[in-house]
């Protein structure tokens, strides 16, 4: 499992690489979480699927994809839709768009007569207010589905507080279904991103 330290490192490298020019394609970076998706990894399994979004390289790194790999997928181009089917990783960069195929796999696990494997769905806060996701959430519940959705709260709709966006935090909403016993296969943890939304924060001429 890769550090702290390792992964803010590995972000800092991609920026670097990204503002010389070298990364002709958008990127995502983030950071502040890196804690908590150590805590979280630590409980995936080899042969288990995650699905993630458009900001996803430390999620790949955690899933055990090498650094090397990562950076070389990352510098053809491929940031914001990173997919290794050799260690059961992929990404969309649509909005909701990674939700209904996580829910097909975990139907197919559970279909399965013998599987030991889970789902993991890493989302975004303005992503689980979609209706695409919450019709995804539901339908795992009530089939009791394989499958866990984290939703990774940074407060913001792109550019835009998501409480803004929606009319109350994600936070909020969350809360108000696991007080109603609904959604119990949803995890959340918010955190502070340093990055900006996508790309480092300058113009870069290429």
């Amino acid at each position: 499992m890769l550090s702290n330290k390792q992964l803010v490192e590995f972000e800092k490298h991609i920026a670097d690489i990204y503002e010389q020019g070298e990364i002709k394609a958008p990127i995502h970076l983030r950071d502040g979480n890196e804690q908590q998706l150590i805590d979280i990894f630590s409980e995936i399994k080899a042969q288990d699927y995650v699905f993630s979004t458009w900001a996803s390289h430390l999620h790949a790194l955690l899933k055990g994809v090498p650094e090397d790999i990562v950076e070389a997928s990352i510098r053809q181009g491929d940031s914001i839709t990173l997919c290794f089917p050799e260690y059961n990783f992929y990404t969309s960069a649509i909005v909701g768009g990674i939700a209904p195929i996580a829910v097909g796999v975990a139907l197919g696990i559970k279909k399965k007569s013998d599987n030991n494997q889970h789902v993991w769905c890493f989302i975004g806060d303005m992503t689980y207010f979609t209706g695409i996701v919450q019709e995804c959430i539901e339908y795992a519940e009530n089939f009791q589905l394989p499958i866990t959705f984290i939703v990774e709260d940074n407060g913001v709709s792109v550019c835009t507080p998501t409480s803004d966006v929606w009319g109350r935090s994600c936070q909020e909403k969350i809360a108000q279904q696991h007080s109603v016993n609904r959604h119990q296969n949803v995890r959340y943890f918010n955190y502070q991103l340093s990055w900006p939304h996508s790309g480092i924060g300058k113009f870069i001429h290429f």
